[in-house]
């Protein structure tokens, strides 16, 4: 490893001949105390790279060897599996990297932000529950993670859906800031009775108020007085005074006869408990610059508290904002989890889930899914290996540059996974002929070729060469293309049983298993059997379920062998039938009535390949 340090900043350079397993990149760690400093030199170098790269490290990801996405999973029920991780697992570290791809040479500027969502105004939100993986935690404590600075100097957040809830439930004054359109309906008799006593009240407050600065002394018993008769109150040093209102409507005649009646007052719309609003604040200002400033401490009023709730969200709006392409090495499980903490409660359809998430994130860049474009991929299983591959294949020097201000020699240094993902993405890029500006183009070529999450979600299930359609994708040896109808789901075999005993059992049971089919085991509860041929499927579902059974197939009937089609596999996951054992979630499927669900309909028969071994695992790290 070779570490050049330059004065007032910290650099690691790296190049193609470093051995990438031991190298110590920089990173900043970021906690509460040093956040509002780190948003500021994030903010800069966003708005000068290419992309931003992401990786998040969860107290968790899946609870059971079925519940994690696997390669006879449809999209929609990768989504779901993926939904069910978002929410029952935390966010304790959000690795965040902007970076520059100039030719062979990347330069970068890692951060690694500490999360702990926390109750800052004592509203009752956030209030999280959330599960642990003791093998995370594990690997978290390995790495030097510090989990009492996490819960004590963790950076807090709300989802933009929490804030609205928040903001109401503090209850501070709402700043008008647009001018108020008049309303298209015309104004009943009590809508205009109620302006004219509204306005008379202002016109003698505004009256007395002027009076009573223009004398010298006032007895404190006429100033009490006159504040009670007229509900004169004071907001900071000014004057003003409360208007109750009664609906949506009354604040609209309010604030359009406000617009018109005078120029030196402002409206504040008062909130209440359950959302509403419970009364409009009018404050009286000396003249148009009294007014402009109290509008400009008002908003930096506003912008300040904002901050304090959004917390770590600032940097999810950032990027939002900056319209970069996010690179990630995971989207399905990372995108899940953003939109659950940051964005609002995911959808149970996915379709839903893209269109939300595309409108946060349009330009999603998957290293997964890019790494399907080299081809067929045989042990690559962390992101180490893919890089390997890479190097052993293809001629991508790529020089890294790592700019922060961090010692090298703090010990061990959390958040780098985020810069390899960089790395094996300038080299994916460098492998397929990928330029920044094209990739920002309207290049076909390239938008086909990096065609955002929803490609990515919906090809991470297949090859390189073909894409899904929504569907998903089975291999034996070679690529096989087999659809799900010709699954059949088989639990309550024999303990301790192998995909290939179970298979050699099978062959000799009945006539139908002298065609081509595999069987893969899911966990140790269940099996899936994959016919080559059509309509096989359906054939033994019907022959495990007539008496006139026959054979050796009979008695592992007889010894409590079941079969289920693969829609009773997405029944069970539609309803949220997460038991430990697959076998367990089938049959409760089975007693389950039918439901007409429509987060898992198919408008036409979806396939699979068979071998999730030959996908990129980055859970693996």
């Amino acid at each position: 490893m070779v570490a050049l340090i330059r004065s007032r900043l910290f650099c690691t350079k790296i190049s193609q001949n470093n051995n990438q397993h031991r190298l110590q990149w920089s990173v900043k760690q970021v906690t509460k105390s040093n956040f509002n400093e780190s948003l500021q030199e994030f903010r800069s170098h966003l708005s000068s790279s290419d992309f931003v790269a992401i990786s998040l490290q969860n107290t968790g990801s899946f609870s059971s060897a079925w519940h994690r996405v696997s390669s006879f999973d449809t999209p929609e029920i990768a989504y779901l599996k993926a939904r069910r991780a978002a929410e029952r697992f935390q966010i304790l570290q959000f690795a965040v990297c902007p970076f520059t791809i100039s030719g062979s040479k990347v330069t970068a500027h890692p951060y690694n932000f500490h999360l702990f969502p926390r109750d800052e105004f004592s509203i009752g939100m956030p209030s999280f529950s959330f599960s642990c993986q003791t093998s995370y935690l594990t690997a978290m404590a390995q790495q030097g993670f510090d989990f009492n600075a996490c819960i004590y100097d963790g950076i807090s957040y709300l989802s933009r859906a929490q804030e609205l809830v928040a903001k109401v439930k503090l209850g501070n004054p709402i700043g008008v800031h647009d001018v108020m359109k008049p309303s298209s309906t015309p104004p009943s008799v009590a809508d205009t009775i109620f302006v004219e006593r509204v306005k008379l009240r202002i016109k003698n407050w505004k009256k007395a108020c002027t009076d009573s600065s223009g004398r010298m002394k006032d007895e404190a018993l006429i100033k009490s007085l006159r504040k009670l008769v007229l509900g004169s109150e004071q907001y900071g040093s000014r004057p003003c005074m409360t208007i109750d209102v009664c609906s949506e409507r009354q604040v609209q005649l309010v604030l359009e006869m406000l617009a018109e009646f005078s120029d030196d007052l402002v409206a504040l719309k008062i909130p209440t408990k359950g959302g509403g609003i419970q009364a409009v604040r009018v404050v009286l200002t000396d003249s148009k610059d009294d007014k402009s400033l109290f509008e400009r401490e008002l908003q930096n009023v506003e912008e300040d508290q904002n901050k304090k709730i959004r917390g770590f969200r600032e940097v999810i709006d950032l990027i939002s904002a900056s319209q970069k392409p996010v690179v990630s090495h995971n989207s399905l499980n990372d995108f899940s989890v953003i939109h659950s903490k940051f964005i609002s409660p995911l959808p149970f359809n996915m379709d839903e889930f893209l269109i939300s998430l595309r409108s946060v994130f349009p330009h999603i860049l998957d290293v997964n899914h890019l790494m399907k474009r080299i081809g067929p991929l045989e042990n690559v299983t962390s992101i180490p290996a893919a890089i390997a591959y890479l190097k052993n294949r293809f001629f991508a020097p790529i020089d890294m540059e790592v700019y922060q201000r961090a010692f090298l020699n703090e010990g061990k240094v959390q958040g780098q996974t985020v810069l390899r993902i960089c790395h094996l993405f300038a080299k994916l890029c460098y492998v397929l002929r990928i330029t920044p500006g094209a990739i920002q183009s309207s290049d076909d070529n390239v938008t086909s070729l990096l065609d955002g999450y929803g490609n990515a979600i919906k090809s991470c299930f297949g090859n390189s060469h073909e894409s899904v359609d929504g569907g998903i994708r089975i291999w034996t040896k070679s690529p096989r293309k087999v659809g799900c109808e010709d699954l059949v789901f088989l639990w309550g075999f024999r303990d301790r049983l192998s995909a290939g005993m179970l298979k050699s059992l099978l062959q000799g049971s009945h006539d139908i298993f002298s065609e081509e089919f595999d069987v893969c085991l899911v966990d140790k509860s269940c099996a899936i059997v994959a016919f080559m041929q059509p309509n096989l499927s359906q054939t033994l579902l019907d022959i495990m379920n007539s008496e006139g059974i026959s054979g050796s197939l009979r008695e592992l009937v007889s010894e409590g062998l079941r079969a289920a089609g693969y829609e009773t596999y997405k029944k069970a996951c539609s309803l949220g039938l997460w038991e430990v054992d697959l076998a367990s979630s089938l049959e409760k499927a089975f007693a389950a009535p039918d439901c007409s669900s429509q987060s898992v309909s198919e408008t036409k028969p979806s396939e699979i390949y068979w071998c999730s071994d030959l996908m990129i695992n980055f859970d693996d790290l």
